[in-house]
């Protein structure tokens, strides 16, 4: 039998005019974004680096090539078994554009199957349960995917599979009424013949844009869509398939998502890789909890991080840079669903609270439930404000 071979892709996407993440992509692009003390994506690469065979690890995007380098040059040296590379789109392709447009970069050496992997997203990464559950069918794609919440569930792609066989029977990107509580985790592995699936959308969409140019009222779309264009067809021919898991599961999309998804991966830490996070020591900070420390933050040795009398944050990202006065206080709102627009019909929505760069909340002030962008200095109180 010969030996397995695989390959991975992340869609780290590029920049954007959205709001959804700001302030915190003002500084630093979102899939390199901190969470538990690492980028987003490079929780995806230590997943990536336990798949046994697999040797490449692609980032495609449009972002400028720059961007990454200081990424791509940590994770040669914290993982010298696997290539790392950044391929730059020419403009945005869509998240099946560009896995078509570098085909032959994703196929040179003869892979059996890649994983594809949306940036956007915190989970445990089941992915040696994905291979050898991708073994057991003949399916072109498996699918990770978890339950949801039913008022949830319409906000992702939803699907509806056989239980006995795992083979998915419908899929439906953003359903506007209920399918399914089962849904999309935005991580596929895909066998390498794939690639002739996707050439027929390609056509088929070149088709709809052919006729939607004849309407003077419609503009076509280029971009090719992996969930719509791709997985939809593949779940219509019966060559789609999934891979339920139980362990954690998060979304990316806002800036409050990332307090979730940090909270998740600290948990996870402390079962795993408990060396990773700080510990109260003698003349130190007292530490309770599932806590990260980064080596260039300064902490008063009288602190205690977790419940504290003194200063509290609480629900809130506070920025690079930033400090928090004595007495004073940063809270944000908890809610159930992260990923909720910070502006609802012109009205500031009950969220987290977000400190940008270079933030300072002076002694004895409250600061609830606001977005501050950077570089600002708060002398006094505010609630439920975009302060500019």
């Amino acid at each position: 039998m010969s030996q397995y071979k695989a390959k991975a892709i992340i869609l780290v996407g590029g920049p954007s005019r959205a709001t959804r993440f700001r302030p915190l992509s003002l500084d630093v692009p979102k899939p390199l974004f901190p969470v538990a003390g690492a980028p987003i994506i490079a929780h995806h690469l230590a997943a990536l680096s336990k798949v046994k065979g697999l040797q490449e690890v692609l980032l495609i995007g449009f972002f400028e090539d720059t961007v990454f380098t200081r990424f791509l040059e940590d994770a040669a040296t914290e993982y010298p078994h696997l290539h790392v590379r950044y391929l730059r789109e020419y403009q945005s392709l869509g998240t099946a554009g560009g896995l078509y447009h570098f085909r032959d970069e994703i196929l040179r050496g003869h892979p059996q199957q890649f994983f594809v992997m949306h940036a956007d997203i915190a989970c445990s990464f089941s992915l040696n349960e994905m291979v050898e559950a991708h073994m057991k069918h003949r399916g072109l794609c498996t699918m990770l995917s978890t339950k949801v919440p039913r008022d949830q569930a319409t906000k992702y792609g939803c699907l509806v599979a056989k239980p006995e066989t795992n083979e998915v029977l419908h899929y439906v990107e953003k359903p506007e009424t209920f399918i399914s509580d089962l849904i999309s985790c935005g991580v596929y592995l895909f066998d390498t013949a794939v690639f002739g699936e996707i050439k027929k959308a390609i056509e088929r969409k070149k088709e709809i844009n052919h006729e939607a140019s004849d309407d003077l009222w419609t503009s076509a779309d280029d971009r090719l869509r992996l969930e719509q264009d791709v997985l939809r067809p593949l779940s219509e021919s019966r060559k789609l398939y999934v891979y339920v898991t139980e362990n954690f599961w998060r979304q990316i999309k806002t800036a409050s998502s990332a307090i979730p998804a940090n909270a998740a991966y600290l948990e996870q830490c402390a079962r795993e890789t408990p060396e990773r996070l700080a510990t109260t020591r003698e003349n130190g900070p007292d530490i309770i909890g599932a806590v990260y420390v980064h080596p260039t933050a300064h902490i008063d040795p009288t602190a205690k991080i977790g419940p504290n009398n003194g200063s509290c944050v609480l629900h809130s990202v506070i920025g690079w840079n930033s400090k928090i006065g004595a007495w004073a206080r940063v809270e944000g709102t908890p809610i159930s669903d992260h990923n909720t627009s910070m502006m609802l019909n012109g009205v500031k929505s009950q969220s987290i609270t977000i400190l940008g760069k270079e933030v300072s909340v002076m002694d004895e002030t409250i600061i609830r439930n606001c977005i501050v962008l950077p570089h600002k200095e708060l002398k006094s109180s505010f609630h439920s404000e975009i302060l500019m």
